[in-house]
């Protein structure tokens, strides 16, 4: 016998289940009810197999002092390829300049992934924290306190420990390696990041850098070497590190050569700014964040803290420059000191990461303390003056395409720019001075931009300041 339901007898169905509540509110005490529902999760997880959890958090510390975990960034990665296909919801960004998107999971979602027969459940999470205690911040807020749950069946809690984690950091990693995008990383006052990143495409090579060609292929061997030398480092008991210091007047192209390193390596590049770092520790806690094929780079570190040379300030005193236990802060109101700079670049803090470069730039180079630039720490000190006549070259190949089979009148007006820059010392010209002139000459052609150049040069000898007289060749003289 079959029984049809129209919607009159749905209808009373309905009613009939309103009325049974309502009667169970009244009648049964809220006590009683809570006991109940108690119960019946009870008698239900009975026929589910028990889970576990795992908490893979955005940042290991507190919001402001927290260094980034790489586990939480190798799951996203992960997510982002693998299991965000079937996610109802997923998170799109396209760093600027970058070639793709990269996806991973909202806050408050969840995706599943099956590897190997065993499904696990990934939830992201987010909750506001107040990380001054009063909620404002030095920007005026609070951070966010963001991180991954992994569920699985107890059961498999040896498999996903020993297998699957595993295989997450591993795809990541060879996720990376496919589509690696070089980013360039700046420090600042951020709660939950040390540091904060964007793509980076410099275009500067060894190719295309102003300066002697000997020095130049000098440089690009000494980096390759010591790229290719982990096992002699870890052999003779040193940490897998170099430092460079470049200096030079303003314009010769510290910031180019940087870049250049950085392309020719595959190495990312971390700004640091020492002005923004609180102290010491802060200082510290930057440099284990960093990871490994990178360049720490500090430009005009003679303008950032007060490094000049502790000899000159004590009155002829000479201290040694290695005794790193005397290095005092300079200047109490500073927040770091010179000790702290010291240790960054060649304390034992400076070997938890290795394949590293830390390069310094200045324009005096006599203003910085013998301690900060001795070997061991600034393992290379390179030079970049003013524009030769081989830089001439190199320039006028990249702006103005200038090569050997060019016309006679572009070859005659070469010589002269090569003449005046190699028969007078008065002539000084940095690359950067010579670009911008061969830039104020676009789309005027080669000839133009080399007869404005020369005009340039012939200008600047002429106009140049009378050579000063040596105050000691001038007492000896009068001797």
């Amino acid at each position: 016998m079959e029984m049809v339901l129209d919607w009159r007898s749905v209808g009373s169905l309905i009613a009939t289940v309103m009325v049974f509540r309502a009667a169970m509110r009244d009648l049964v005490p809220p006590e009683a009810e809570q006991w109940l529902r108690r119960f019946l999760a009870r008698v239900t997880a009975a026929f589910r197999a028990p889970t576990a959890t795992i908490l893979i958090y955005e940042a290991d510390g507190t919001a402001i002092t927290g260094v980034a975990n790489d586990l939480y960034d190798a799951a996203q990665l992960y997510l982002g390829t693998r299991c965000l296909a079937a996610a109802h919801s997923v998170r799109l960004y396209k760093p600027r300049g970058g070639s793709s998107t990269v996806a991973s999971l909202p806050d408050d979602h969840t995706a599943h992934d099956t590897w190997k027969g065993v499904t696990v459940k990934w939830t992201s999470t987010a909750r506001p924290v107040d990380v001054y205690g009063g909620g404002q911040g030095p920007s005026g807020g609070g951070g966010v306190h963001r991180s991954l749950e992994l569920q699985f069946v107890r059961q498999h809690r040896d498999f996903v420990h020993d297998s699957y984690i595993p295989h997450v950091m591993d795809e990541a990693t060879r996720v990376r390696l496919t589509s690696r995008e070089r980013r360039l990383y700046t420090n600042g006052e951020e709660y939950q990041r040390l540091w904060t990143s964007h793509a980076f495409s410099h275009p500067s090579t060894f190719d295309t850098l102003a300066v002697d060609p000997a020095l130049r292929e000098e440089i690009r061997a000494d980096l390759l070497r010591f790229a290719s030398r982990r096992e002699h480092y870890a052999r003779v008991g040193r940490a897998w590190k170099r430092g460079y210091l470049l200096h030079g007047p303003p314009g010769t192209g510290k910031t180019s050569l940087v870049a250049a390193i950085a392309n020719l390596l595959m190495f990312d590049v971390y700004d640091l700014e020492l002005t923004t770092v609180a102290t010491n520790s802060h200082l510290r806690r930057l440099l284990v964040s960093t990871t490994p094929k990178s360049v720490v780079v500090v430009e005009d570190i003679d303008c950032s803290l007060d490094l000049s040379d502790r000899r000159k300030k004590g009155g002829g005193s000479i201290v040694d420059q290695d005794d790193d236990d005397n290095n005092a802060a300079i200047g109490r109101e500073e927040s770091i000191s010179l000790s702290g700079v010291l240790n960054f670049v060649d304390g034992l803090w400076s070997s938890c990461v290795g394949e590293r470069l830390i390069i310094f730039t200045t324009n005096h180079p006599e203003r910085l303390d013998p301690a900060l630039v001795r070997p061991g720490r600034m393992d290379r000190k390179i030079e970049l003056g003013y524009c030769s006549p081989a830089a001439l070259r190199v320039l006028a190949k990249n702006y103005l395409g200038v090569g050997e089979d060019t016309d006679d009148e572009v070859n005659g007006l070469m010589a002269q720019a090569e003449g005046l820059l190699a028969a007078d010392d008065d002539v000084r010209i940095t690359p950067a001075d010579i670009g911008e002139v061969f830039m104020g000459c676009d789309g005027a052609g080669a000839s133009a931009a080399l007869r404005k150049l020369v005009g340039e040069l012939r200008r600047r000898r002429d106009h140049a300041p009378a050579p000063a007289v040596d105050a000691l060749a001038a007492a000896e003289t009068m001797e």
